[in-house]
Parts: structure tokens; sequence; C-alpha cells
């Protein structure tokens, strides 16, 4: 009879901790409710194709996108949807194996989980993403296009400066307790021999 290997306790406590942790679910929800509001205000005022102002820098642009963030790989819209939850699936795991609890990982996490679920549910509900950020020659995109791409953004940024900080930090700030614990120890063991002699 096969046996199950139990996970220990302590694992499974640590990651129930990251997922209780208010911070990134404050920032997916607030993602999540501000790219879907905005795409129901464009919905309701501007028809497809049209423009506010008409021209200019800046502009909203009720656009139609079957395709990726920024208009990528058009009408490819039922296997981005399950690419898309299998991205949900990938950033969940990888969250919960980091065992960094940074605050900006936190939020880069939140945008991105926040980002990837706006999109998710236009597809399945529209059968398209709507995108209505026109900004210059780029092509339109919406808030939960910005908000993958700022976590991802964050993600790079920790990674590549704060995290090697942190651990130096950490190492540093180790090596100072056990030093001070190893002086206590030898102040320890030479009172005891003096005593002793």
């Amino acid at each position: 009879m096969t046996q199950i290997p139990e996970i220990p306790a302590e694992d499974s406590s640590k990651a129930r901790g990251k997922f209780s942790d208010p911070l990134p679910w404050i920032v997916m929800v607030t993602a999540l409710v501000l790219d879907q509001l905005t795409k129901w205000i464009v919905i309701e005022t501007l028809a497809v194709g049209e423009s506010w102002p008409e021209t200019g820098l800046l502009r909203f642009t009720h656009a139609w996108n079957t395709g990726t963030a920024f208009s990528l790989f058009q009408g490819q819209g039922d296997i981005l949807t399950w690419v898309s939850l299998g991205a949900v699936g990938v950033l969940t795991w990888i969250y919960r194996s980091l065992e960094s609890r940074s605050w900006v990982l936190k939020v880069a996490f939140g945008m991105q989980f926040g980002g990837a679920i706006g999109n998710i549910i236009d597809r399945i509900r529209l059968g398209h993403v709507t995108d209505f950020l026109d900004v210059g020659w780029w092509p339109v995109f919406n808030i939960a296009d910005s908000s993958i791409v700022v976590g991802i953004g964050l993600m790079v940024f920790y990674f590549w400066f704060l995290n090697g900080n942190l651990d130096g930090k950490k190492e540093q700030s180790t090596k100072a307790n056990t030093g001070g614990n190893e002086t206590v120890d030898s102040e320890i063991r030479t009172t005891s021999t003096e005593s002793k002699g």
C-alpha cells in the first residue's frame, strides 16, 4: 500500500500565511475594479472605433482586442484565455514558493493577478478585451495591461536591485547576532573555568 507523503504543518502554515496577507489581495481587487469600471464607462460612452478627443497625443479610443496585451496575436482569443488561466496558476505557484514577504513583491503579484483576471473576465464575458488608452503611436491598451506590465517591472526591480541588498543585510544581521552569542558563550566558559580553578 502506497503511503501519501505528509506535508509538514510548518510548510502549509507558511503557504496559508502568504495567501492570508491582505496587501496582495487589496492591490488585486483595486486593479480589477479599476479595470472593469473604466472598461464599462468606455463601452457605455463610446462606440467601437470612436475616440475622445478625436485628435491629440492622449485619447480614449474604444477598441476590441482579440489578442494579447497591446494588440499582439489578434484572433487567438480562445487559446489566449487558456494561456491566461495557466499564467494565473503559474503566478500562484511562484508566489507560494517564494520565501520573501517584501511589500514590493506583494504589490507586484497583486497587480499581475488583478490585471490577468480583468482581461480573462473580458474574454469569457465578451469574447474580446476592451482597450481604450490610446497614447501616440503605441497600440491601444487598458488598465489590466498596465497593471500586468507595472507588476512585472516591480518584480524585475526587486530581484535585480533589492533582493541582493536585503539578503546582504540579513546575512550581516545574522553574523552580528551569532557573533554576539559567541562572545557571551566564551565569557560564560571563561568564568566557569576560573571558578573551577
